[in-house]
C-alpha cells in the first residue's frame, strides 16, 4: 500500500426532493462496497470503496459546485449548513438546501427536468490496495484523505479526462511497487534459506 495524492473524481446519482417548498437536492455521492469499472476491461480497473474509507476523511468545509468550476457561484456549502454530508451503511449521503438565487433556481429546474442527473465528487486517497489475481485489476480504496467538493455535472465523461489518466498512472505505479515488494520478499526468503544452509 502506498500513498497517492492525485485528486480524483467519481460520479454518483442526484435527485430533487420536495420539502416544505424548498429547493432540495439529495443523493449518495459515495456508495460503499459497489464494484465499478473505471475505463474498460482492457486498459482500466475495477474499483471498490471500502465501508471504512471515510473514517478519517477531512470534510470540514465542502462546497457543492457546478462541474467542479471555481468561477461558478457555489450552490451549497457545509460551512453555512446549506449542505450536509452524512455517512451511513450505504455510503456518503448528500443533502443540500439551495438558497433562493437565480443560478440555484436554474440548477434546480434542470435537475427536476432530468437535464442534470449526475453528481461527482473530488477526493484524494491515502490508503489503497490492489488485487490483480483476476483478468482485471481491482483497486480497493481503504482511506479517502480529503473530500474537496461534490459537484453537479452536465457531462459525465471523467473516464476520458486527465483525472482518469492519472488514476491509471497511479495504478501502474502501485502495481510496479507490488512487483518490487514481491521481488524483495522473495529475495529475503532466498537469503534466509542460504543463511540456514550455511549454519548446517
Amino acid at each position: 500500500m502506498t500513498k497517492t495524492t492525485n485528486k480524483e473524481v467519481r460520479l454518483a446519482e442526484l435527485r430533487t426532493e420536495a420539502v416544505d417548498g424548498k429547493m432540495t437536492l439529495e443523493g449518495y455521492a459515495i456508495v460503499f462496497e459497489s464494484e465499478t469499472l473505471i475505463g474498460d476491461e482492457e486498459h482500466g480497473f475495477k474499483e471498490v470503496i471500502d465501508k471504512d474509507s471515510l473514517s478519517e476523511t477531512l470534510m470540514k468545509d465542502v462546497p457543492m459546485k457546478y462541474n467542479h468550476m471555481d468561477n461558478f457561484l457555489i450552490i451549497a456549502r457545509t460551512k453555512n449548513g446549506s449542505l450536509s454530508l452524512s455517512v451511513d451503511e450505504k455510503g456518503l449521503k448528500v443533502h443540500a438546501e439551495l438558497l433562493d438565487t437565480e443560478s440555484n433556481k436554474d440548477i434546480y429546474k434542470m435537475v427536476t427536468a432530468g437535464l442534470l442527473d449526475k453528481m461527482s465528487f473530488a477526493f484524494t486517497v491515502n490508503k489503497q490496495s490492489w488485487d490483480r489475481s483476476g483478468a482485471v485489476p481491482v483497486r480497493r480504496i481503504l482511506g479517502i484523505e480529503r473530500l474537496y467538493d461534490v459537484s453537479i455535472v452536465d457531462t459525465p465523461a471523467y473516464d476520458s479526462t486527465s483525472i482518469y489518466a492519472r488514476s491509471l498512472e497511479a495504478m501502474d505505479l502501485e502495481l510496479k511497487a507490488m512487483d518490487l515488494a514481491e521481488q524483495k520478499k522473495q529475495a529475503e526468503i532466498i537469503k534466509k534459506r542460504i543463511h540456514i544452509k550455511s549454519k548446517i
